[in-house]
């Protein structure tokens, strides 16, 4: 799963938090970790196995790694643990484990926390006892890749709730040069433009009278049945230009 899909849409709309603590070094925990030290973060990490976190320092993935139980609610607390606002339970295959840590942790303070989940009881569970946000890596990755394959201008997406999205998409050809006021979005796709994405700038809350551009990124918010219905430039133009560019690097 790619972590930074979830929010990076809002990198320049909200305050993001920079210190994050995982519990759990397994393949999940070990890419959160990575992907939020990438992304310039101070990640402190726990496992039970002392092997794990071990390996996670030699390998630079964590700010810190702490070995402990996490369903030892004063470990977590020595650990410093319930002083982050925001903490990951990655140990979605050990489910007692993963819910009795997520209690203990939303039980403690913490303000928001992200839990793994094995199956859809599994997740009910950890929502239950308090997970903000429950994944499932295997699933979001095969809806991330089919979404990539039924509709590859869009890059980023980001859930309101089960029938809304927030969704950053390649402008197609079909809307090149034309005025977001000749498109009439919200008449002709019930959809409202909130920026239009150009390098690493954005004008927000674009005008009418703002032309569009193959090439430049627009935000967009509706329902996801309007969003199906943008038109895409064509799935092998898509490829095409993944491939060119995985070229350009091994050059």
């Amino acid at each position: 799963m790619d972590i930074k899909a979830s929010f990076k849409i809002f990198n320049q709309f909200r305050y993001q938090p920079k210190e994050f603590a995982v519990i759990g070094l397994g393949r999940f925990g070990r890419a959160v970790c990575g992907e939020l030290r990438q992304l310039g973060c101070d990640v402190l990490a726990t496992d039970r196995d002392e092997k794990l976190v071990n390996q996670a320092l030699t390998d630079k993935i964590t700010s810190h790694a702490v070995q402990l139980d996490a369903t030892e609610a004063s470990a977590l607390k020595e650990a410093g643990i319930f002083e982050f606002d925001v903490v990951i339970i990655a140990i979605g295959d050990y489910i007692q484990e993963s819910i009795v840590a997520t209690l203990n942790v939303k039980e403690n303070g913490v303000k928001y926390v992200v839990a793994k989940a094995s199956s859809h009881i599994h997740g009910k569970l950890l929502k239950r006892v308090g997970a903000d946000r429950v994944v499932f890596p295997e699933r979001d990755a095969g809806n991330e890749l089919a979404r990539y394959l039924a509709q590859p201008g869009i890059l980023d997406k980001f859930e309101l709730d089960p029938e809304h999205s927030i969704v950053s998409i390649q402008i197609p050809e079909a809307f090149d040069g034309q005025t977001l006021e000749s498109l009439d979005l919200r008449t002709h796709y019930g959809l409202n433009v909130i920026a239009i994405k150009y390098g690493e700038k954005f004008e927000y809350n674009p005008p009418g009278n703002y032309r569009l551009h193959k090439g430049l990124k627009m935000i967009v918010v509706g329902a996801n049945s309007d969003i199906k219905r943008l038109p895409t430039d064509s799935h092998q133009q898509h490829i095409q230009s993944d491939e060119a560019g995985e070229l350009e690097k091994g050059v």
